[in-house]
């Protein structure tokens, strides 16, 4: 987890199932993105996280929510920061 300059949100990066996502907290809420591997972020509008969760609740959310996607290759999701 770490805090973006100048922008004020917790950013906590996570490996779902092979696919580079980022989950980040502004304004009380959890916002997901998508991470491309050369910088390009999308916002993930299909998948809302509850508000209350806490950020140590990410991960088995992530997991519940992908789940079908995992692969003998990809298992399942890992924190990256």
């Amino acid at each position: 987890m770490f805090m973006c300059a100048g922008v004020h949100s917790l950013v906590i990066k996570f490996k779902v199932f092979g696919k580079n996502m980022s989950v980040y907290r502004i304004d009380q809420q959890w916002q997901l993105f998508n991470e491309s591997e050369i910088g390009i972020r999308s916002r993930v509008y299909d998948i809302v996280i509850p508000s209350d969760l806490t950020s140590t609740e990410l991960l088995t959310y992530l997991d519940d929510m992908y789940h079908e996607y995992a692969t003998d290759k990809h298992p399942t999701v890992i924190l990256m920061n």
